[in-house]
């Protein structure tokens, strides 16, 4: 009955609002459309009395990279993008391969204090202020660089600059907090032992290398037992220096950064030239036995020169790319590798194989190139003769193909591009380029050298990293892991 009072209403105030807004019935419309003056209403063509901006270009170049050295050392690097937010940190030349045997296990322990009290602010102030502004903070050490960086809104920056330099300048170290996280350290050593792959590429190093790089990252559990904040303190001053220091931003004006920074910065200590630890590749094999259903295995060879030859470093970074592989239950589809040798001719092939990649660890003068792998111990002597073949394949003229390598090229140029579109990213390699090689190069430069690589280079590099001698790590029932001697005659 409700439906019955409201419909006939409804059709009389469609009929108004009709009259109203001159819209007629559609058979009023074509009716009278004959005597309306004909219309262009293509959109071919722009409407009248439009002004229309001008069309972006294809192409929109990268704003530069511009760089300003304080009178103490410290450089200042800014790359201005446009958009909301922006991305400032801090990059030391520093870390474990500056530790001494009283030092052990420092670098990754500033990692695990940072951000915390400083002797303007506590920890609980600075977590606060950090929620206000919608910032994120992190830092990582590695074994030759320590990052510390700040990600905001550009709106935050002034606020920003000056929480990131109190952090850096001002740490108190205090012995309780120090102590918090030994114990936290403690128990990520713990899970070190079970969590094989970051174990081995630990290993690798270890075994790999006589010298700097040797020196553990993670902090082992004598190391633990005797740092305490004078120990970190002592560190932390003979280390960071002024003139081991950048600051670098994405996303920031550099002449307002550089306003700011230069007044909170120019104080800061200038330190005695420091000569980097030398390291030596020597390869060997270490085997860990573990009660486990998977043998896991790590196979590599030196990277010579590291990224300081960075076209040989390119070379690599295709190569890597070119060998690709992955798990036994990767998702798949387009872009995921699934074209790459290693899965094609390995995971596609031998269904036992739980996961068979290529991996790298590239260091300033020097790195590390191989094969990951984890299978059941059955199969881990026919894995690891794979894994040989494979690598050797790479190396053998007439192998790659033009093909193969074309898409390998394509597919790293595609994945830098599209990691250079993160302004952390961004800011992180000003940072670790100004650190590396003194200045940025720029990104045209490398994707020049990707483009330049022929099958010859791939061989000629490959045949270059394994006439080093092997370095071969196991974790799991290592007893069926195939000799170290065997492995080493097979590259001869």
């Amino acid at each position: 009955m409700l439906s019955g009072m409201l419909l006939p209403r409804l059709r009389s105030s469609t009929r108004v609002l009709r009259k109203l807004c001159g819209l007629e019935p559609a058979a009023a419309r074509l009716l009278s459309s004959a005597d309306a003056p004909a219309r262009d209403n293509s959109l071919l063509h722009p409407l009248p009395g439009l002004d229309l901006p001008p069309p972006l270009p294809d192409n929109l170049g990268r704003s530069p990279t511009r760089v300003t050295t304080l009178p103490n050392g410290i450089r200042v690097a800014t790359e201005d993008v446009p958009g909301p937010s922006a991305c400032i940190g801090f990059f030391v030349n520093s870390g474990s391969v500056y530790e001494s045997a009283e030092t052990t296990g420092v670098s990754y322990l500033l990692e695990k204090m940072a951000f915390k009290d400083t002797n303007h602010r506590t920890h609980r102030n600075l977590v606060h202020q950090l929620e206000l502004a919608g910032g994120n903070v992190g830092a990582s050490c590695s074994r030759e660089q320590m990052v510390y960086s700040y990600d905001t809104l550009k709106g935050y920056m002034p606020e920003a600059i000056e929480i990131l330099v109190d952090c850096m300048r001002n740490p108190l170290f205090l012995q309780e907090e120090v102590q918090r996280q030994l114990v936290l350290a403690q128990e990520e050593l713990q899970d070190l032992h079970k969590n094989p792959e970051r174990f081995l590429h630990e290993q690798l190093n270890l075994v790999g290398y006589s010298g700097a790089l040797a020196n553990p990252l993670i902090a082992p559990e004598d190391a633990l037992a005797r740092i305490n904040h004078k120990i970190i303190q002592k560190f932390y001053h003979e280390n960071y220096t002024a003139d081991r220091v950048v600051l670098a931003a994405s996303g920031v004006d550099h002449e307002s950064l550089l306003n700011h920074a230069e007044f909170l910065l120019n104080d800061w200590h200038k330190g005695s030239p420091v000569e980097k630890p030398k390291s030596t590749y020597v390869g060997g094999d270490s085997r860990h036995r573990a009660d486990s259903d998977m043998t896991h295995v790590a196979l590599a060879f030196e990277v010579p020169g590291g990224w300081l030859q960075e076209r040989d470093a390119t070379t690599m970074t295709v190569i890597q790319t070119l060998m690709g592989g992955g798990g036994s239950f990767s998702s798949g589809g387009p872009g995921k590798g699934m074209h790459s040798r290693l899965y094609l001719r390995v995971l596609n092939k031998y269904h036992s194989v739980q996961s068979f990649s290529a991996f790298s660890n590239v260091y300033d003068n020097t790195g590390l190139f191989g094969i990951y792998l984890t299978t059941p111990p059955d199969f881990v002597a026919k894995a690891v003769d794979v894994a040989i073949s494979e690598l050797i394949a790479v190396a053998t003229p007439g192998e790659v193909t033009e093909v193969e390598l074309q898409r390998a090229k394509n597919s790293t140029i595609s994945s830098v591009l599209m990691n250079l579109e993160s302004r952390v990213i961004v800011a992180e390699d000003i940072g670790r380029q100004l650190l590396t090689y003194g200045c940025r190069k720029p990104i045209d430069y490398f994707l020049r050298c990707m483009e330049e690589i022929t099958v010859d280079d791939i061989t000629t590099f490959a045949r270059k990293m394994l006439s080093s001698q092997p370095t071969m790590v196991s974790w799991g029932d290592v007893d069926k892991v195939p000799p170290y001697e065997f492995v080493y005659k097979r590259f001869q």
